[in-house]
C-alpha cells in the first residue's frame, strides 16, 4: 500500500501538499457511527479478506473511554492533566485481535466502506482508509493511518488508539491528513505524529512522542497548503532530545480558522510555527516547557494571532506542570 501524494519544497523540506475533498467530522466524533452499525460481533476479519464488510467491526473487551470528563477538564478524554502515555492510546487490558491484510502488497489494511467500524484490532502495518465516516477505537496500527488517497480525502475518527510500533522511527506522519476527529490518540516512533493536509481536522486529549531519521523535519503537527479549520485543543507533542526537527506545532498555509489551544509543548528549532494563513487564528493557554527549544520558543504571525495566556512551565516526568516559569509572548 502506496500513498499518493504531491511533493512540494518548502524550505529544506520537502513535505506533501494535497487537495481536499473529505467531508466534515461532526463535533462529537463517537456520532460518526452510523445507527445502522453494529459492535457486537467478536471476530476479527481472516487473512482471505478481499475488502472490509459493509460494517467492518470488532469489539474490544473495554470501552473507548469515560463518557463522563475527567475533573478540572472541559474535553471527554482520559487524562486528568496533560496527556501522556498513561492515558492516551489503547486503553489498558483491551484484548486485541489481528486484522489480517488485505492489501496487494501485504503491508497493510484498506477500509473501502462507508460507516465502517474498526474496534480492538491490531494491524500490523498502515491503515488506508478510503471511505467516509470511517471509526477506528481501541486498537493498534503499527505503521500509519491516512486517508488521502490519489487526489481525495474521505473522513474518520479514531480514539483511544496507539498509532506506531514500539521501537524505531517511521519518518512518515501517523495520522492523517484531511477530515478527521482524534482523540485519545498516543502516536509513538513517527517523526511527524499528526499530518494536516485538508480541511476539519480536529485533534483532542492525544500525546506524540516525536523521533526523527536523518534528514526528517519532524513536527508534533504538520500543514502545508491546509484548508480551513485545524483545532489542536489539549494535546502534548513532545521532540525533546530528538536531532532532525522542526517543531512541536508547525502550521502554515492554511487557508481559515486554525485554534490551538491547552497544548503541551517541548523541544522544537522554533516551537510554535503558526504563519502564513487566512482568517481567524486563535493560539491561547498553551504551556511550553522552558528552554526546551533550540534557537527560540516562538516564530509566528504575531500581529494576525490572537495570542493569549501562553506560558513557559516545568514539568515532571509524567508531564505533570510542577512550576510557572512565566509568560511566553509571540515572536515572529
Amino acid at each position: 500500500m502506496r500513498r499518493t501524494t504531491a511533493a512540494v519544497t518548502v524550505g529544506a523540506a520537502a513535505m506533501l501538499l494535497t487537495a481536499c475533498t473529505g467531508s466534515t467530522p461532526v463535533a462529537d466524533p463517537v456520532s460518526t457511527i452510523p445507527s445502522t452499525t453494529t459492535t457486537g460481533s467478536t471476530t476479527a476479519a481472516s487473512s482471505t479478506t478481499s475488502s472490509p464488510p459493509s460494517s467492518t467491526t470488532t469489539t474490544s473487551s473495554k470501552p473507548a473511554g469515560s463518557s463522563a470528563p475527567p475533573a478540572g477538564r472541559s474535553g471527554a478524554g482520559r487524562c486528568p492533566a496533560y496527556p501522556n502515555p498513561s492515558c492516551t492510546g489503547v486503553p489498558p487490558g483491551t484484548k486485541l485481535k489481528e486484522l489480517a491484510p488485505n492489501v496487494p502488497d501485504g503491508d497493510g489494511y484498506r477500509v473501502t466502506d462507508n460507516g465502517a467500524v474498526l474496534d480492538g484490532v491490531h494491524i500490523a502495518g498502515n491503515l488506508l482508509i478510503t471511505a467516509y465516516n470511517v471509526t477506528v477505537r481501541n486498537s493498534q496500527i503499527d505503521g500509519w493511518v491516512d486517508d488521502q488517497y490519489g487526489n481525495s480525502y474521505y473522513s474518520y475518527t479514531i480514539l483511544d488508539s496507539t498509532v506506531g510500533k514500539p521501537t524505531g522511527c517511521d519518518s512518515l506522519p501517523g495520522v492523517g491528513q484531511g477530515s478527521y476527529t482524534a482523540r485519545g490518540v498516543l502516536v509513538q516512533n513517527h517523526s511527524h505524529g499528526f499530518q494536516a493536509g485538508g480541511s476539519n481536522i480536529a485533534i483532542h486529549d492525544s500525546y506524540a512522542r516525536i523521533c526523527s531519521n536523518p534528514g526528517d523535519h519532524s513536527d508534533g503537527i504538520q500543514s502545508y497548503g491546509a484548508g480551513d479549520n485545524i483545532v489542536l485543543d489539549h494535546n502534548t507533542l513532545d521532540e525533546r532530545g530528538v536531532k532532525d526537527i522542526t517543531a512541536p506545532i508547525f502550521l502554515t498555509d492554511q487557508r481559515n480558522n486554525v485554534t490551538v489551544t491547552d497544548n503541551l509543548v517541548a523541544g522544537g528549532t522554533y516551537s510554535i510555527q503558526v504563519k502564513n494563513f487566512g482568517g481567524a487564528v486563535v493560539v491561547t493557554g498553551n504551556r511550553m516547557v522552558a528552554n526546551s527549544w533550540e534557537y527560540a520558543p516562538v516564530e509566528s504571525e504575531c500581529s494576525r494571532i490572537q495570542w493569549s495566556d501562553n506560558t513557559l512551565v516545568t514539568i515532571d516526568a509524567n508531564y505533570g506542570i510542577t512550576g510557572t516559569v512565566g509568560p511566553l509572548p509571540c515572536a515572529g
